[in-house]
């Protein structure tokens, strides 16, 4: 409320407010004066820009509200007879203050912050600095939701501010930015940040990070920024260095840390990690004692605070249960004797067949609870025992709501039961396993057998195990919604029964490869889960049962027809996401009444199923944004029917459908006038649609290019595959059309160096690159280009005379390589594993084929890459832990007929077969297949 005292008793003085930093040159050189009378009625958005204005303002009020004015205007100083004193200050700032000390309020922002602080600091304004400061440490109290109202670039100004005049608001900044590391990484100015506030920050007790991996970038991309070149500094040394010791590097993941071996600032602590990593991994018996020599626990405590919403500990072998319970255990216990003896017995307990993981005495742990954990990703955690780890959860973690464990073998899906149970707000689950290559619809199966088990024998005082309860399902219903069980041969027909009377809430189920579970199965999903909108059954027995399910409402199946109409009760109807794929069940006639049907969905995967145009036909949905329809008998005129219904498709998938192929010919030798335009496909989707992915083959060419054009500005992957044909002028054209790809694959196209250089040249968000049996060569001149982004590279029949050499230019511009795939490089040696394993330290995965004599002297070398997940040398295999799929192929000896003719006896190596061992957590099956995998 304004104060009316200049009205009461008159006593006023004249403020000449004079703004130092307001050109002299104003539009208007009118002498404003105002008063605080009317302070109410200040327009600040005016006054503000004007260098000079006069305040009537009450003279009592200013010495009472300020010190400075104060002293002024009431000591010993000349102005304190005057009627009018001069005062040079920020305009708006000093308006806003008036406004305060005359009973306006004060709206605070992470602009005017500041500049009000420092104005009431220098005028004496008490009341105003309490505001200020109250304000400051509501926006960044620990309560608070995140992102802050305050620009990091603001909290920077005001911790320099602070440091500079030795404010009380330090450690509260500090605090806040290492309690909210990750948003504050995330802003544009973080390479702004003093280093002394990122040092205070990464040393907080209360830093909170999702990873130690995360932590450890946002260090690399400061000093990248902020740092003289790596070599300069590799040799001159920095002192700042010194901050990567407070990364808890045996806490990394494999991929990233022998990744990182590469990089100058990083190396040395890159090399440890990965030696400390892979003696945690591979220890037989955890004792925290040996590895640190009886020191500090703490480099081996997952950072976890009260802050923690995520935990992130994928892709790390190292992580075991003694380990997470370490990081659980208040700080003061993890150094207590006995607790450490009872930590170093658990895997002992763990190696028992089956344990029984409640028998394990949990209550001897006083695990601390973290509340604001929502989300847990324990993905690629083979050294972690799943089922004992999710009795810590549910202790350490009351709030879990999502929990990633894909690619974890050593957890039984009919250990679902437990997890349902002891995390009640469970709402995400990720169970997804390597998907086992013997899919009976891809594959002929020569013969199939359990290998014979290995049994663990156990001493005569060790209890006996119990056997393992079933899955069931509990009275109190679940909260899941969002299930993936993907890749899991281990789930029966009678898992989707209890699924189905447990997780009511259902949204969203992935099956994908589940080859255990039958069409029944799946339907007894889809008729009780009402509430599904996603479901994912791609190479799965879904077929006849599964459709009636989805249609029930609308239609019966009498053998003969199907009734049409359409229903919005049916939860095909509803469905927003359909993928099923390589489900070759399904007859015609039955996919013709499901798509018909399907009128809600976004997402749609009908690849390598009876599709054909009469089925695509009678789609009538809108939503479209995804299409896959490869491998189908499906033309030109009916995907682009779909398309032109569908305005918002951003991915179409259509390789392999031959009649695409058919349709252009025909459309071509009827209308010679359209030779040099396109078929009605491409016409409809360069008129419509934004595309941000298309996979195309038969009948794509240099003319359905230019008619995509106007789609494909924001494209982020571009396949072409077998029938397309872009030429070299298309190729070249690519980059043009398509600035922002971040995946190109291309198979079997004219390409030359001068189309690969142009590519890696232009497309500097390029991820992925593959060039699979296309016409003509490449040489170690396409790669002469730095490619840093650069992560996934096939050369498969492209690069026949690669040299070593060429492959040490291609690891030196294209160093950050996860996975690198190289068929026919056949002039490559044994010398190349090295150039391998020292140019891309990081890999993940690994193809090498009909490549020289890579392997003729064994494949030690290769064993430097030890992030190694997916490794494949044709005709060589050696042991590697933490596998869960191996495939070797069998090669007979042929006489090539043509050569024997002129040079005698001639052979050549054609693959046989291929025998497939894979483990599903319970056995190790054998299997042995025709096709070439």
């Amino acid at each position: 409320m304004e104060s009316n005292v200049d009205a009461t008793d008159g006593e006023t003085v004249i403020l000449n407010c004079i703004d130092p930093n307001a050109s002299s040159l104003h539009e208007d050189n009118e002498e404003i004066v105002i008063s605080t009378v009317e302070v109410s009625q200040w327009d600040l958005s005016s006054l503000a820009h004007r260098p000079i204005i006069k305040i009537k303002a009450n003279r009592q009020r200013l010495v009472q509200q300020s010190s400075y004015f104060h002293g002024l205007l009431c000591g010993s100083f000349s102005e304190s007879c005057f009627d009018s004193i001069s005062i040079h200050w920020d305009m708006e700032s000093l308006l806003s203050m008036l406004r305060f000390l005359f009973g306006c309020s004060l709206d605070l922002t992470s602009e005017n912050f500041l500049p009000l602080y420092e104005a009431a600091l220098f005028f004496g304004v008490e009341k105003l600095l309490l505001v200020c400061r109250s304000w400051l440490n509501y926006v960044i109290s620990e309560g608070r939701i995140w992102p802050p109202p305050l620009h990091l670039e603001d909290l920077i100004h005001i911790w320099e501010y602070g440091r500079e005049n030795a404010t009380d608001f330090i450690p509260q900044l500090t605090d806040c930015l290492a309690r909210n590391f990750i948003w504050m990484t995330s802003c544009d100015s973080f390479h702004n940040v003093p280093f002394e506030l990122l040092l205070s920050c990464v040393k907080h007790p209360c830093l909170t990070v999702d990873s130690e991996k995360h932590l450890c970038d946002s260090i690399l991309l400061w000093l990248a920024a902020n740092t003289i070149p790596y070599d300069l500094l590799n040799s001159t040394g920095d002192a700042r260095l010194e901050i990567f010791t407070e990364i808890r590097t045996s806490l990394l993941s494999l991929p990233f840390a022998a990744g990182k071996r590469r990089c100058p600032l990083f190396s040395k602590f890159a090399e440890r990690s990965v030696d400390a990593i892979l003696s945690l991994a591979t220890s037989s018996s955890f004792s925290l004692a040996n590895i640190l020599g009886g020191g500090d626990f703490s480099q081996l405590r997952i950072r976890l605070t009260e802050c923690t919403k995520i935990l992130d500990l994928s892709g790390c072998p190292q992580i075991s249960l003694p380990l997470l319970l370490l990081s659980m255990l208040p700080f003061s216990y993890s150094v207590d004797t006995m607790l450490t003896k009872k930590l170093n017995q658990l895997p002992l307990k763990l190696e028992r067949f089956n344990m029984d993981v409640s028998r394990i005495p949990w209550e001897t742990f006083p695990v601390l609870t973290f509340e604001a954990v929502e989300v847990v990703d324990v993905s690629n955690c083979p050294m972690l025992h799943l089922e004992a780890a999710i009795e810590c959860f549910s202790k350490s973690f009351p709030s879990l709501t999502t929990l990633k464990a894909a690619y974890t073998s050593n957890f039984r899906t009919m250990k679902l039961y437990q997890l349902l149970q002891r995390c009640p707000l469970l709402s995400n689950i990720d169970l997804t396993v390597e998907s086992n290559p013997v899919i009976p619809a891809k594959v002929s199966v020569i013969s199939s057998f359990p290998v014979v088990k290995l049994q663990i024998s156990t001493s005569s005082n060790e209890e006996t195990c119990p056997a393992v309860p079933t899955f069931h399902f509990s009275r109190r219903l679940s909260n899941i919604t969002n299930l993936i069980l993907e890749g899991r041969t281990d789930i029966y027909d009678s898992d989707l029964h209890n699924i189905a009377e447990c997780c009511p809430s259902l949204c969203c189920i992935n099956l994908n490869v589940c080859t255990s579970i039958t069409d029944s199965g799946i339907s007894v999903i889809l008729l009780k889960c009402v509430g599904l909108h996603s479901i994912f059954a791609c190479d799965t027995f879904f077929a006849h049962n599964c459709v009636l399910s989805l249609c029930r409402d609308i239609s019966r199946f009498d053998g003969v027809a199907m009734k049409m109409e359409k229903n919005t009760n049916s939860l095909a109807y509803k469905l927003q996401i359909l993928h099923i794929g390589g489900c070759k069940a399904i007859s015609e006639i039955t996919l013709l009444e499901l798509i018909s049907q399907l009128y809600r969905v976004r997402s749609l995967c009908l690849r390598e199923t009876q599709l054909d145009d009469n089925s695509l036909y009678k789609f009538s949905g809108s939503s479209l944004e995804m299409l896959d329809v490869s491998d189908t008998k499906v033309s030109c005129h009916a995907v682009g029917h779909v398309v032109r219904r569908s305005p918002h498709l951003k991915c179409l998938i259509a390789r392999g459908c031959r009649h695409l192929l058919k349709e252009e010919s025909n459309i071509l030798e009827n209308s010679p006038a359209l030779s040099y335009n396109c078929p009605v496909l491409y016409y409809e989707l360069g008129k419509s649609c934004n595309l941000e992915e298309i996979s195309l083959g038969w009948g794509f060419s240099f003319f359905s290019l230019e008619a995509l054009r106007p789609a494909i500005k924001m494209l982020r992957t571009f396949i072409v595959g077998l029938g397309g044909s872009l030429g070299e002028d298309g190729l070249k054209l690519v980059p043009t059309f398509c600035p922002w790809l971040e995946t190109l694959i291309l198979y079997f196209q004219v390409i030359s160096d001068s189309v690969v250089r142009n590519i890696l040249e232009t497309l500097k968000n390029l991820q992925v690159l593959a060039l699979c049996y296309c016409f003509g060569e490449i040489s170690s001149l396409s790669f002469q280009f730095s490619a840093p982004c650069l992560r996934k590279l096939k050369l498969e029949r492209v690069t026949a005379q690669m040299t070593n050499d060429d492959l040490l230019t291609l690891a030196q511009n294209c160093m950050n390589i996860t996975e690198l795939s190289l068929l026919g490089c056949r002039r490559l040696n044994s010398e190349s594993q090295d150039t391998i394993s020292n140019g891309w330290p990081g890999l993940i995965s690994l193809h090498l084929e009909d490549c020289g004599e890579v392997t003729a002297k064994g494949v030690t070398s290769l064993m430097n890459c030890q992030a190694l997940e997916d490794l494949l040398l044709r005709h060589n295999f050696t042991d590697r832990r933490f596998l869960s799929i191996v495939k070797i192929a069998r090669c007979n000896l042929k006489r090539r007929t043509l050569d024997s003719m002129k040079s005698g006896p001639c052979t050549t190596p054609v693959h046989a077969e291929t025998l497939i061992l894979t483990w599903d957590s319970e056995k190790l099956s054998r299997t042995v297949v025709k096709e070439r995998l």
